[in-house]
């Protein structure tokens, strides 16, 4: 089997790794084996976490909303479901927003859903 130098192909490999690791402490920016597995680590962190911000913004919007609707006496799980009911279809972080910016302007839409079940 003829010999295969990799001396361009392997440099530019390993370059492009360490100018990833560049931002890393200590050995992890300066030492191509520490820097791959940092690269692979911190990649896959950047994955699970892209799902759990989405997961995390669903949380306080709930909590948001839950906190307007308690305040008007009802509970998060009945404005939703008198939302659907009355076919006001506002997703949580619309109703996130105007219940943190606009306090009046979300009483006023969980009253009047409220009013409108009965």
């Amino acid at each position: 089997m003829t010999r295969v130098k990799r001396g361009s192909v392997a440099r530019k490999y390993r370059k492009e790794i360490l100018n990833f690791a560049s931002g890393f402490r200590g050995a992890h920016s300066r030492l191509f084996r520490a820097a791959n597995q940092q690269e692979n680590k911190a990649l896959a962190c950047a994955y699970v976490d892209r799902n759990n911000r989405k997961r995390k913004f669903r949380r306080l919007w709930i909590a948001r909303i839950n906190a307007a609707a308690r305040k008007n006496g009802i509970t998060y799980s009945s404005t939703i479901h008198n939302l659907y009911e009355n076919q006001v279809f506002l997703n949580c972080r619309t109703l996130a927003q105007v219940a943190t910016s606009d306090a009046y302007c979300s009483s006023r839409l969980i009253k009047q859903i409220n009013d409108s079940k009965d």
